[in-house]
């Protein structure tokens, strides 16, 4: 049975399909998404309570422990990690991958009822919980600042305005605000005026809120006809409060800015965000699943004149965090080489053949196979990344191989005197099965990794998927498009060549007889053939115990993380000026561009902060070495330690894909922690592989 007949003598209707397969794949490499990784989906559930004033041992010993207990009996649960802040608690369950999020989120919710009796009573509200993908960082982070407004002003515009209008967006999932809140009056009451008035708390309370509510105001009738009252009562500015009358003693009024400060300030002042050493508020931006980052962003910074034509004048809108740079950067340099190898591929079959119409069918045949590949990828819902487009690189020379062991055999046949016709057909048929069990034989040497379990067989799976789709397209290309191609193209050749021909000619022998002395040789020198194949044995299995070895390997994407931790008692006043410290020290370094940071919320004793380095070519420096220049001026800061680490696109459950160790204390004694913990810090200080403790 001879599979590529039917394609050999329908050569129109072929050549249809094949026009056919490069228009689903050039269309489909458009539709695909964007992204460093494969999405690989971690079952994460976060759950959050707060008791507003609460210290943090008290948050962890009565909410967080009694959670903890109740949430640590749910199948599937293979991590958790709390944290106690001054007034609130965060606990963040991580499950196995094979657990559904939506049937872990309602485990999660029975928990949180069972563990109510152990609540306290002063948690007002239940805690709450909410599903997370801990794995996709901030696509991009806007920086709002202002030389007239406050911050107060800002986080109202991004609020009100930037944030409904970017999470219009295709492919925005998430739009965060923060560095600030939104404005509100702050009246501030003076103990010695309310004493001497004899005024109490609740009273001023009653006081603002029953003046300060839009009640309704009735309605005139005159007749058939009805007038309602409007009148606008609600106080915006502090002057608005500063008149409003607490009670009447001694028959005159006591005004709201006799017992009290009144002044325009924000609903929380423990909360701040710098963006190069200004105030700042800070719009940061998640993605949707399977969204294409690249175009996320385009559409993004497309809206971004528009945005800044929506909010006061006065207020400069900048990117402080582009995530697709390095993105555009790597899949730049991916898909080059992935045209470098189609090039090189069709070069060697040109050099060897010396046929430029039989050097023009492997030519097709690669380009259509990796095409139909990436209809078949936008099916299987993958992604163009690192994974995907390495697995197509290294299936350039794959897809080859088939094209040619058929256009050989061809050129075999016609060589003894056969047509083209004749020759293809006899040539397909008696390489169809030697294709077939090739192509098998391939497809099974990925199956390990199919199989492979956990995170890194979700990782990998789409690579051994997408090379194995690669191959098989290409088994079908050369039983029905190669045939059809060497029936049409190939002719007779000439009894006399050329001068290019009879030169490559002359190499190629001179090879075969190099070829062949060594191989006498190497067959007469059993023994010490033998001798150095052990040798290079030896050699390789110590090469393999002294390289380096990681899970991914370290890359420069221009990008550096910081986190600021000071002692629990460091309140947010002190907090800020340290953070802003750390700003100046790092904006000062030649090689970087924007430094962003942010503390307070719900952890007032700590930060963050996002440093954008220059281009490489500018700074000629990598972002380890900048970092190790920064460490001893940031040390030089008093009460506040900042750890930065470069920032990499590869992120395993949330965290760069680096080494992170996590010590366990068995108990509950906080004081062995205390002292045990620096202890362990300076120990692996030592340790001299490590760049980031």
């Amino acid at each position: 049975m001879n599979l590529s007949a039917p394609f050999v003598h329908r050569s129109v209707a072929t050549t249809l399909l094949t026009v056919g397969v490069i228009l689903a794949g050039v269309v489909s490499f458009g539709l695909l998404p964007v992204s460093p990784l494969p999405q690989v989906d971690f079952p994460t559930i976060s759950i959050s309570a707060g008791i507003p004033g609460a210290s943090p041992e008290t948050m962890a010993a009565t909410v967080a422990t009694p959670l903890e207990r109740k949430l640590g009996t749910i199948a599937g649960v293979t991590e958790i990690t709390s944290s106690s802040s001054l007034g609130s608690s965060r606990i963040t369950l991580q499950f196995d991958l094979s657990r559904g999020i939506d049937g872990a989120a309602r485990d999660v919710q029975a928990a949180i009822n069972a563990a109510r009796v152990d609540l306290p009573t002063t948690l007002r509200n239940n805690p709450t919980y909410r599903k997370v993908n801990p794995a996709d960082a901030p696509i991009m982070i806007l920086a709002l600042t202002s030389s007239s407004m406050d911050q107060g002003q800002m986080y109202d515009a991004a609020s009100t305005v930037l944030m409904q209008k970017l999470s219009q967006v295709k492919g925005v999932g998430q739009v965060s605000v923060g560095g600030s809140s939104l404005p509100a009056v702050r009246v501030e009451l003076n103990p010695n005026s309310l004493n001497k008035y004899g005024i109490g708390l609740e009273e001023v309370r009653n006081a603002i809120t029953g003046t300060n509510a839009n009640k309704p105001k009735g309605f005139l009738e005159q007749g058939d006809r009805q007038w309602s009252i409007h009148a606008n009562d609600q106080a915006q500015k502090a002057e608005q409060y500063r008149s409003l009358i607490v009670r009447y003693q001694n028959g005159a009024p006591v005004h709201l800015r006799d017992v009290a400060e009144i002044t325009d300030s924000v609903e929380d002042l423990r909360n701040a965000g710098m963006a190069n050493g200004k105030p700042s508020v800070l719009l940061v931006l998640n993605r949707q699943p399977n969204a294409n980052i690249i175009d996320t962003v385009d559409s993004i910074r497309a809206m971004l004149p528009q945005l800044k034509a929506s909010i006061p004048a006065a207020i400069d809108m900048d990117v402080v965090l582009d995530q697709t740079i390095t993105i555009r950067a790597s899949l730049h340099d991916v898909e080059r080489t992935l045209a470098i190898s189609v090039a090189l591929v069709i070069l060697v079959v040109f050099l060897f053949l010396r046929n430029v119409r039989a050097s023009l069918i492997p030519s097709v045949a690669v380009p259509v196979s990796l095409l139909g590949t990436f209809a078949i990828m936008y099916l299987c819902g993958y992604s163009l990344d690192n994974f995907s487009l390495m697995a197509l690189t290294i299936a350039t020379g794959f897809v080859v191989d088939d094209a040619i062991v058929v256009l050989e055999n061809v050129t075999r046949h016609m060589e003894a005197g056969m047509k083209p016709l004749e020759a293809t057909l006899l040539g397909a048929k008696e390489v169809g099965f030697t294709v077939l069990s090739m192509t098998i034989s391939l497809v099974a040497v990925f199956i390990p990794l199919l199989l492979l379990g956990g995170i890194v067989g979700r990782l990998f799976r789409e690579f051994a998927v997408t090379l194995s789709i690669a191959v098989l397209v290409s088994l079908v290309v050369s039983l029905t498009v190669t045939p059809m191609m060497c029936a049409r193209l190939l002719k007779q050749e000439k009894k006399q060549h050329g001068r290019l021909y009879m030169a490559s000619e002359r190499g190629f022998q001179w090879l075969h007889k190099r070829y062949e002395t060594s191989l006498d040789w190497a067959l007469k020198h059993t023994v010490v053939t033998m001798l150095v194949m052990l040798a290079v044995v030896v050699l390789n299995v110590y090469m393999y115990s002294v390289i380096p070895k990681g899970f991914f390997p370290q890359q420069d994407t221009g990008r550096i993380q910081g986190g600021i931790q000071a002692d629990q008692a460091t309140s947010f006043q002190s907090m800020k000026p340290k953070l802003q410290a750390f700003i100046d020290i790092v904006r000062q370094d030649p090689a970087v561009d924007t430094v962003t940071g942010f503390t307070g919320g719900s952890r007032r004793n700590s930060g963050f902060m996002f440093v954008s380095l220059k281009p490489l070519e500018e700074r000629k420096v990598s972002a380890d070495e900048i970092i190790n220049r920064l460490r001893p001026k940031l040390a030089k800061v008093p009460g506040a330690t900042l750890y930065l680490r470069a920032s990499q696109d590869i992120r395993i459950g949330g965290r760069p894909a680096n080494a992170e160790y996590q010590y366990t204390l068995q108990g509950d004694d906080l004081a062995q922690l205390v002292t045990w913990s620096p202890r362990v810090l300076e120990a692996l200080k030592q340790v001299p592989l490590l760049t980031d403790v």
